[in-house]
């Protein structure tokens, strides 16, 4: 038998497309997101965006409420702050405990390579998922399923705060993942610690900043 073609999930591109929206400001802090009316703005049934909008939610990317329904999350500068610090705890912890292997410097090399090729064609979701996919690797190496399921969930919910901080930082973040990498690289822990907290105090500083220049 001829092997079909695969049929792109509906619901992941509904997810994507919602996710991208969010992310490049088209749906601010605080829009309400109806399913009546994102169904009609894709031209598609309910039951996807439903779920779209539920997996967003354990995202923390949306907050569904009970006779509110769905809104864009906004974070106060005091989550932005503790989730911040929550992740350079983490991820400090992270660059001690992995297993830093030839494949890992390979993975990590070409992270920052694609991220270089995102920045340069102006992909903003492409690039932030890359930048995660930087620190999962990093995290995966230490073989702690429960770490990583941890700060996973920690990155999800910083997502659209590194969205605001997106024009602050992009351009830095080759040039701090290639300061973690070359560390790794180096056999120096001690530097790559150094590294990846500077590289996150560095993005919630000038992210908070901006909470000041709104205020």
């Amino acid at each position: 038998m001829i092997k079909l073609a695969k049929i792109p999930n509906l619901t992941e591109l509904t997810y994507r497309s919602i996710k991208q929206s969010v992310l490049d400001g088209t749906l601010g802090e605080l829009s309400r997101l109806t399913e009546e009316s994102l169904a009609t703005q894709l031209g598609i049934s309910k039951s996807p965006v439903r779920e779209a909008l539920n997996r967003l939610e354990a995202e923390g990317l949306v907050r569904i409420e009970a006779r509110r329904g769905a809104y864009v999350r906004q974070f106060s500068s005091k989550e932005v702050r503790e989730l911040y610090e929550l992740r350079e705890l983490l991820e400090v912890h992270a660059i001690d405990s992995a297993t830093i292997t030839p494949k890992l410097l390979t993975d990590l090399s070409a992270s920052i390579n694609r991220t270089k090729k995102h920045l340069k064609n102006g992909n903003k979701l492409e690039h932030i998922e890359e930048d995660m996919r930087f620190h999962g690797l990093i995290t995966a190496a230490t073989g702690n399923q429960e770490l990583f399921r941890v700060l996973e969930n920690v990155q999800q919910k910083a997502l659209l705060c590194r969205s605001k901080s997106y024009e602050l930082s992009a351009t830095t973040a080759p040039v701090a993942h290639m300061k973690i990498y070359q560390a790794l690289k180096n056999e120096s822990k001690r530097e790559a610690r150094a590294a990846m907290r500077e590289h996150i105090v560095f993005v919630r500083d000038r992210l908070l900043a901006t909470f000041k220049t709104a205020s």
